[in-house]
């Protein structure tokens, strides 16, 4: 997935984030049909706010893969694009690559 660069300066602790897109098919090769498909729980990290205070930086960066929970964030469209933004708490862990 390609990051691209988005007009949009997170405050605080938050962090804006481009879902994955879901899965289409199963192992076994059945398409999945929209209304079953699951909410993706991992995305790219596309901006990254300051953080809380000084001295508790933002462990995250710009164009890192992230797992987050189910239920994270909020949903925002910015130039016509979905993302989620939530607060850096929400995200489990970076993906190693």
């Amino acid at each position: 997935m390609a990051t691209q660069k988005v007009k949009f300066s997170p405050t605080g602790d938050r962090v804006l984030v481009e879902p994955s897109a879901s899965e289409e098919k199963t192992s076994g090769g059945i398409f999945i049909p929209d209304t079953a498909k699951e909410k993706p729980q991992r995305g790219t990290v596309v901006a990254v706010g300051p953080g809380k205070k000084k001295d508790e930086p933002m462990t995250v960066k710009v164009g890192d893969e992230i797992f987050y929970g189910k239920y994270s964030g909020t949903e925002i469209s910015i130039s016509g694009k979905e993302y989620l933004i939530m607060r850096q708490d929400d995200i489990f862990g970076n993906i190693e690559k």
